[in-house]
């Protein structure tokens, strides 16, 4: 794997492929050609504040919400983000699961039916190539949700993967609208359009539920560390009505991406082209748990892409970590440097996601650091704005989860 981000010695910040310079994630250039999901009038029914993001015209904030307010209305109550911009894939075939498990490290036989599991897609090296969630339905049938703003290499590596393997992999893209529906009333509130008991599914599971006169997909799961569910719609229509009726409810608000962001911060979850690129590894991003237990035996029938590369890093213990840390004074944002407390020469480290915790109402963050400064309670100093400002290291995540098990 190479060292650009992982052999932080150098006085000037290194960055991760992606991460070329600190981004601003929410005021990319403007451009004629965004695409728009099912969703895209409801959202300028409401007010959305649209701006592009991944190649689609998003909504960042709604019309009489701060980012804070929507923040807060999620962990109280029930958000309703749009999430159709996520690629949604179905592998199909008597060689699904020997395709999956050679690009991912997780135990892809293993899981039951119904069950799924947060993975990444590796390339040769070792590195993340993308983050994804893969749901069995099946033998060798699988529903896979992958970022959208990886689109295009996504599906150009998955085609590769697919024609090395030469027969017996069916991949179809899904369209149509995926809508989370996200907090503690979430459940409350999707079991008022079904009925199917919600409580059968916990977290990390799925079903066909009954839904508009159909059966769609539903995933109990999300990005934010608040119960909630995934809903795949695949009529564009109909997703936009659901939609609809879900914010009838009072308990229900519209929430974009600036509160998807900072509430996925919270939890400790990372966002591609920040905590992940294609030169960290999982073992690096402190995503070691992804990798099966049964996938790292010298035994196991199919070695998946980079496997030498992470069980050296996993014997050797020889990457930087992903942390989390808190930083007092102003936020430190994406590209901040790190220094060990009182060395102010050169950085230890860097900062891929930062911002105010409307939670803990706290400067709150993630980086990566050496191993011998990722214990949490180990201070650090960031540079923001041009002063050193006092740091500490986290564990994550910042708020504790509240999933349904």
């Amino acid at each position: 794997m190479s060292s650009r981000l992982l052999n932080l010695s150098a006085r000037r910040p290194i960055f991760p492929r992606g991460l070329v310079k600190p981004t601003q994630r929410f005021n990319s250039s403007a451009t004629d050609n965004l695409a728009k999901t099912a969703l895209y009038d409801l959202h300028v029914e409401y007010g959305g504040k649209m701006v592009p993001y991944a190649g689609f015209s998003m909504p960042v904030l709604y019309k009489d919400q701060t980012h804070i307010e929507s923040h807060n209305w999620v962990r109280e109550k029930a958000g309703l983000f749009d999430v159709s911009h996520m690629l949604q894939h179905r592998i199909s075939g008597t060689n699904a699961t020997r395709l999956l498990e050679k690009i991912t490290p997780s135990d892809v036989k293993g899981l039951k039916p119904f069950t799924s599991t947060l993975s990444v897609l590796l390339n040769e090296q070792g590195g993340i190539i993308d983050d994804t969630i893969i749901s069995k339905h099946g033998e060798n049938d699988f529903y896979v949700v992958t970022n959208a703003g990886c689109r295009d290499k996504d599906l150009a590596f998955i085609k590769n993967e697919i024609d090395a393997i030469g027969s017996g992999i069916k991949h179809e893209i899904i369209t149509g609208g995926l809508l989370a529906l996200q907090g503690p009333e979430a459940a409350k509130v999707l079991q008022k359009f079904t009925n199917y008991d919600l409580n059968q599914i916990k977290f990390g599971e799925s079903a066909f539920v009954d839904l508009e006169g159909d059966k769609y997909h539903v995933a109990r799961g999300g990005y934010t560390g608040e119960d909630g569910f995934e809903v795949s719609i695949t009529n564009d229509k109909v997703a936009q009505d659901f939609a609809y009726k879900l914010l009838e409810v009072d308990s229900v608000k519209p929430i974009g991406l600036a509160a998807r962001d900072s509430l996925r911060l919270e939890a400790g979850m990372c966002l591609y082209g920040h905590e992940l690129s294609e030169e960290i590894t999982p073992v690096a991003s402190a995503l070691t748990w992804v990798i099966g237990k049964s996938r790292r035996s010298a035994d196991d029938e199919i070695a998946f892409n980079g496997k030498s590369v992470i069980l050296d890093q996993i014997a050797t213990k020889k990457t930087n970590l992903r942390v989390g840390l808190t930083v007092k004074g102003p936020a430190a944002r994406d590209g901040a440097e790190i220094f060990a407390a009182g060395e102010h020469d050169k950085p230890i480290g860097i900062v891929t996601s930062g911002s105010l915790s409307p939670t803990l109402k706290v400067n709150i963050g993630m980086g990566y650091v050496p191993r011998k400064y990722a214990k949490a309670g180990t201070q650090v100093e960031v540079l923001v704005r041009g002063k050193f400002r006092p740091g500490e290291i986290q564990k994550l995540p910042f708020v504790k989860p509240n999933y349904f098990r």
